[in-house]
């Protein structure tokens, strides 16, 4: 079995809880209320192949770091002042440590192999400080030489590029938001880029790392993520009204707030059956993960002209493997039709010559014991061992069966 020992890069990675994407405390908040007691089980995934066990002994020691992490004072009066909080989350979240004993994490013949357990409440805050610090320790052995100048020096010359395209074009509607935590170079590299960013591009307008948000005076972003529909599909009594379910609850949670609905756990289309004109006149929009992005933002508009709503008065969040070009050449697509947003991750945050980023995941595999699936419109991003489940999740939701993705 292939090993690697400890080097010198001992020092914790991450420093605050808050280094983490918004969507994971505003699920755990409403984990927090609504689902204290749920047990779930995550798994990694390296989407690549890639043989990571070498690394699972610094990765490890690197977890062990993270049972330290708490709020300060000035990160819990921060959060305070934010108007979807409550104080008696915030009171539990500011006792709350990460427990190392929840995470195994094995070298598997030279694959990484990760797996989390324990209440839904607790393990919803790993996936992104350990895919983060994944990231970082890789990329601290694969390219020593590389950081924050020359991420920076790339990020300027794609900026120049950009304003050149952009010519005489109405930018007036272009939003950008920072998405790059999980798979991030370097801690110093993401927070180096979202600060270039700030200064220097006028439509910067948030990023989903609260830590940056907090430092950096810029808006938190984010609202739920595919593990928050997952779940529903072992909480909800009829797996066929899960997804229905998911979205109520989301509704309960935070009203007229935090109302951007993630569409592809299940596929757009599966998706869209189930969001009816009550659910698409109280959330504010939609956000595309997987697919063919024109494909998605047709689809929604069509599906808010069908209920009589205007889609200008909805918001299209694209997320899926998005870079600047990707993002102005979909704003000058939809820029007129809806308020359009992008969030870029990866190709910000780890875009650096010679650099290779890492197609690493976390996701739920099971929920109260029981297995859960990922569909999404990418065959290659379906997540789930259970074949069964699957043909029972897709005859749920009157998909056609087909042959699972690994």
């Amino acid at each position: 079995m292939l090993k690697r020992t400890m080097t010198g890069h001992a020092s914790p990675i991450l420093t605050t809880l808050l280094d983490t994407d918004a969507y994971k405390l505003h699920m755990q908040q409403a984990v927090y209320h609504r689902y204290y007691d749920v047990p779930v089980t995550a798994e990694f995934r390296c989407r690549g192949d890639e043989l990571l066990g070498i690394y699972a002994d610094e990765i490890r020691a690197q977890i062990e770091t993270l049972q330290t992490l708490a709020l300060s004072d000035d990160e819990y009066h921060y959060l305070s002042g934010l108007p979807f909080f409550q104080r008696d989350y915030l009171d539990w979240l500011r006792q709350f440590r990460l427990d190392p004993s929840q995470v195994n994490v094995r070298n598997n013949n030279g694959h990484l192999t990760i797996q989390i357990s324990g209440p839904w409440r607790e393990v919803i805050l790993w996936e992104v400080p350990l895919l983060a610090l994944i990231s970082e320790v890789v990329h601290r052995h694969r390219t020593p030489q590389m950081g924050v100048d020359q991420a920076v020096a790339h990020l300027q010359h794609k900026l120049t590029n950009f304003r050149q395209q952009v010519g005489d074009w109405d930018m007036s509607r272009f939003q950008l938001m920072d998405f790059g935590t999980r798979r991030r170079y370097s801690k110093a590299v993401q927070e180096a880029i979202v600060a270039t960013l700030k200064a220097e591009f006028p439509w910067l307008v948030g990023t989903s790392n609260y830590d940056l948000a907090r430092r950096l005076q810029l808006n938190p972003v984010g609202t739920q993520a595919h593990e928050w529909f997952q779940a529903h599909q072992q909480i909800s009594p009829v797996l066929a009204n899960s997804q229905r379910a998911a979205l109520q609850s989301w509704l309960d949670e935070y009203d007229d707030q935090l109302g951007i609905a993630l569409t592809d756990c299940i596929t757009m289309d599966a998706f869209l059956r189930d969001f009816g004109p009550g659910f698409a006149h109280r959330y504010q929009g939609l956000r595309h993960d997987s697919g063919d992005p024109l494909e998605w933002g047709e689809k929604a508009i069509a599906h808010y002209q069908r209920l009589d709503i205007d889609p200008k008065s909805k918001t299209l969040v694209f997320s899926d493997n998005l870079n600047l070009d990707k993002a102005l050449a979909l704003y000058r697509h939809f820029g007129q039709r809806a308020n359009v947003v992008f969030g870029i991750g990866t190709r910000l945050s780890c875009d650096i010559p010679d650099v290779t980023p890492l197609n690493i995941v976390i996701k739920l595999v099971s929920c109260n014991g029981k297995p859960v699936a990922k569909l999404s419109d990418s065959p290659g991003k379906t997540i789930c061992q259970d074949k069964a489940f699957v043909r029972a999740l897709r005859k749920a939701f009157d998909l056609p069966l087909v042959k699972r993705a690994s």
